[in-house]
């Protein structure tokens, strides 16, 4: 049995975060100035819009390019699609003090990559294998 869920299952909460996310940006940019709540609040909702954005794309992939029947469970795609919104709500804050440079990406990137390797790491370390029991003795 596939222990993992079809898309149907985070098909609301995907449109739910691209639905608040982008038409809270939008919302934002139209009616408001830029103080400080509402910049905090453009991080919030970005975080939010590509973390529902790249919800689908992390599902296919796992789905696509998986080595095994049964692929990543849904919190590893949850907090992968979530690593995605951090990622550019980090570079969007860095950005306004004009830090943003090629090696801050890749260092940034490479260092989410490295962070979520270590945690998929851990979660395969810690996995107990299914007890045996043998109830007929010969």
């Amino acid at each position: 049995m596939n222990s993992q869920p079809t898309f149907r299952s985070y098909f609301l909460p995907t449109l739910v975060l691209i639905f608040f996310g982008w038409g809270g940006i939008s919302a934002l940019i139209y009616y408001s100035l830029p103080f400080v709540w509402s910049r905090w609040g453009f991080f919030v909702l970005g975080i939010m819009a590509l973390t529902g954005t790249a919800l689908p794309i992390v599902y296919f992939f796992h789905h696509r390019f998986s080595r095994t029947p049964a692929t990543a469970p849904p919190n590893v795609i949850v907090r992968q699609s979530l690593w995605v919104g951090v990622y550019a709500a980090t570079l969007a804050w860095l950005q306004l003090g004009r830090l943003v440079t090629l090696y801050v990406i890749l260092g940034l990137a490479g260092g989410l990559i490295a962070i979520e390797y270590f945690i998929r790491l851990r979660e395969k370390a810690s996995r107990t294998p299914p007890v045996i029991t043998n109830d007929n003795p010969s």
